[in-house]
């Protein structure tokens, strides 16, 4: 039976696991090779071993309705969206309300995890530390790894023939903290990603010129939508993927193209993705497409440059495992099952979580993978045994999608149809409002008593820190939610009579 479990992490992914053991009675032991908590969201001047990096000034690109932990909203006055040292401090907050410390050893760093000699029997792992010089191993009955994938830079050189004669010089953007060193220089940003995209718009207020590089090109969405509200409050809502399940494909590409092509036509940037129907997790920059319009960033440079900044994101390594294989393929990709179990061990015993990627954000995956998880090593009756995972998922998914595959296996995934019956206002925010996190704690392992009123709520605490001057209402327009209510609610209602 599994009670003493290692999380290798005490980031936001760590701190979710182990709160998670502690809420399922189980002895969790969380290894930081650093001095505090907080993972890839605490920042430091320099750039150290082993840890993620993040520069100055970076932001949240989900806002804080979506992207909290589900039993412990942010703080009604937060921005939507905030600076990462305000992120850090609620991370804080939530490692102190829940007691997480004292499960934490800092300063060590797991150099070895290998399977006992009778895994096959217990599935049980030696765990090797250091501390302070000092090697100590311990056996643990589960292992859960939590040190997320922004460590180890991917920097293709090889596609960059001459790259050995260029005489600038060439960094990772892991290595980039902020702008002032760069004044004056020609830059060129390889990666339309999130960070390629920041740090190109960041570097155009003190560069003589920034050129930015992408072999696929990407969408490019503002952190608001719809009226100023948040994008992702407005996007990612249990009504949309209902639609998407049943419209036809060739009507979901087009109603897809054409949203994403909604405010700015992407061509005229030479934006515009290569495969336009990709649901590739689009890039959030409030700035890129003003600072391209000025001309101070251009797609797709031909001319010399100084410094090139290779934004091409990180490797999936994991040097701690004495067998890496566990977790990766032979064509070094990572392949997980449901996105968390390695697909071939004799005993579901190890879980990494974290990697998922889709349009939802991190904290509320996290939480949620760990709950199933603990559960699996549990040894619940609705998991499959080893031999049975079949082939493994991917780590790009639909975010509903994959949140209530993992929430109906625990129970926790929220009953529409039953609501509608038993609580018809709540029924209806969840289906046709945003989904955040705290549906997933309604029912189900770690039920939270506050999840209906935070979801009644949601909206409220979204305006609060925006609305700081009393001004005169707009005429108000009949809200879409509401007409789709009126419109869906006879179909709702006889489906309900249907399930009673």
């Amino acid at each position: 039976m599994v009670r003493r479990v290692a999380v290798v992490g005490a980031g936001i992914s760590g701190l979710a696991a182990t709160k998670c053991c502690l809420e399922e009675g189980l002895e969790p032991t969380c290894f930081e090779r650093s001095e505090d908590i907080g993972g890839l969201w605490r920042y430091t001047e320099h750039v150290e071993e082993g840890r993620a990096s993040i520069y100055r000034t970076v932001f949240t690109n989900s806002c804080k309705e979506m992207m909290c932990y589900p039993d412990f909203p942010f703080p009604e006055d937060h921005p939507n969206y905030m600076h990462n040292a305000r992120l850090q401090q609620y991370i804080r907050d939530y490692a102190k309300h829940f007691d997480l410390l004292r499960h934490i050893r800092f300063k060590t760093v797991v150099t070895n995890i290998r399977k006992r000699p009778d895994f096959c029997a217990t599935g049980q792992w030696e765990v090797v530390t250091q501390r302070d010089g000092k090697e100590e191993t311990a056996v643990f009955d589960a292992v859960m790894i939590c040190s997320g994938h922004h460590i180890y830079p991917n920097l293709p050189l090889d596609h960059f023939p001459g790259i050995e004669k260029f005489k600038g010089c060439y960094l990772h953007s892991r290595e980039y903290k902020e702008p002032e060193k760069f004044r004056g220089k020609k830059v060129l940003v390889v990666g339309l990603g999130n960070s390629g995209c920041d740090i190109a718009v960041e570097l155009s207020t003190v560069a003589s010129q920034v050129y930015l590089s992408s072999r696929s090109g990407s969408w490019v969405l503002g952190r608001i939508c719809d009226h100023g509200y948040p994008w992702d409050m407005v996007i990612i809502t249990r009504f949309r993927t209902w639609l998407d399940s049943i419209l036809p494909k060739s009507v979901n590409d087009w109603l897809y193209v054409r949203g994403m092509n909604q405010l700015v036509k992407h061509e005229n940037f030479g934006l515009m993705p290569v495969n336009r129907t990709s649901r590739k997790e689009p890039v959030l920059n409030d700035d890129l497409l003003s600072r391209i319009t000025c001309g101070v960033v251009l797609i797709k440079p031909d001319d010399d440059v100084d410094v090139v900044v290779f934004a091409t994101g990180y490797t999936y390594t994991y040097p701690f495992m004495e067998d890496e294989s566990i977790i990766k393929s032979r064509n070094n990709e990572v392949t997980l099952y449901k996105s968390i179990l390695p697909p071939h061990l004799e005993k579901p015993t190890m879980a990494v979580i974290g990697l998922v990627q889709s349009y939802g954000s991190a904290i509320p995956t996290a939480d949620l993978q760990c709950r199933w998880t603990i559960k699996v090593f549990q040894g619940g009756p609705s998991f499959p045994l080893p031999q049975r995972y079949g082939s493994s998922t991917t780590l790009q998914t639909d975010y509903i999608t994959y949140m209530d595959e993992l929430a109906s296996a625990i129970g926790a995934k929220p009953n529409v149809l039953k609501l509608l019956v038993t609580d018809p206002r709540l029924a209806l925010e969840v289906f046709f409002g945003p989904c955040t996190p705290y549906q997933f704690r309604l029912t189900g392992p770690g039920r939270w008593s506050g999840a209906r009123r935070a979801i009644l709520t949601q909206w409220d605490r979204m305006l609060r820190p925006t609305r700081t001057r009393i001004a005169p209402d707009a005429p108000s327009l009949f809200p879409i939610s509401a007409m789709l209510g009126v419109l869906f609610l006879p179909l709702l209602l006889l489906l309900a009579l249907l399930y009673w």
